[in-house]
């Protein structure tokens, strides 16, 4: 929880000193089985503001019920010129979507239970709120915490909201909304139909597969999508 305080304190620095940005989580992915008390990483697909960037805060928080990232970026008080969906300048000053991560804090469990992973969906300040929590939370999904874990778990549960793209031999990739290049496309196990591209929000889990599936052992397999 100490890292937690940390990042609290950092972005009421911030809001003396600089601007305050949150933005919403587009993608989240995280194991689907953690030990009690242990912090763990969670991936976070979020859209970077136009600004001079200091630098990115996580600002997770849990409680008996959940996990919740409510990210926001520290930038400069000065206002420049963006091109939508550009870059201006330097990789600075980028609206486009980036991939990162937070560390959710250790989680308890006298026995085996379930806790939501949520992420900010409006813009929201959770460091200069008096408030904590105060703004509406999406829920990607679950993860469950036992007392002891024997081995870290392989399988990454995954949701937000995607492009989904077929080429030419059948093979669906999908890839977090806003994230460009091949690299961070994932083929999809089970993709339900022939549909060329779609944008969607889905739900799922990433593992390996024993066999390659259109060249990659690391898949989605596809549980909903709307």
């Amino acid at each position: 929880m100490r890292f937690v305080a940390f990042a609290l304190l950092l972005g009421v620095g911030a809001c003396e000193s600089g601007r305050i940005l949150p933005v919403s989580v587009i993608w989240m992915d995280w194991p689907d089985e953690v030990g009690a008390d242990d912090p763990f990483r969670t991936r976070l697909v979020v859209l970077q503001p136009c600004a001079i960037i200091r630098g990115f805060v996580p600002a997770p928080t849990a409680d008996a019920s959940a996990v919740t990232f409510a990210p926001y970026f520290v930038a400069d008080k000065d206002q420049i010129a963006c091109l939508a969906g550009g870059v201006v300048a330097s990789e600075q000053l980028v609206t486009w979507a980036i991939d990162t991560a937070g560390m959710a804090p250790g989680l308890t469990a006298d026995v085996p239970r379930l806790y939501e992973m949520r992420g900010a969906g409006v813009e929201s300040c959770p460091a200069c709120l008096v408030e904590q929590n105060s703004a509406p939370w999406v829920t990607f999904g679950e993860v469950t915490v036992r007392p002891a874990l024997p081995s870290p778990s392989l399988v990454r549960n995954a949701a937000g909201s995607v492009l989904a793209q077929r080429d030419s031999t059948g093979c669906l990739r999908i890839r977090p909304a806003g994230l460009p290049g091949a690299g961070s496309a994932l083929v999809v196990e089970n993709p339900g139909d022939t549909t060329t591209q779609w944008f969607g929000v889905v739900r799922g889990y990433i593992y390996e597969l024993a066999a390659p599936l259109c060249g990659e052992t690391k898949v989605f397999h596809l549980i909903t999508r709307n």
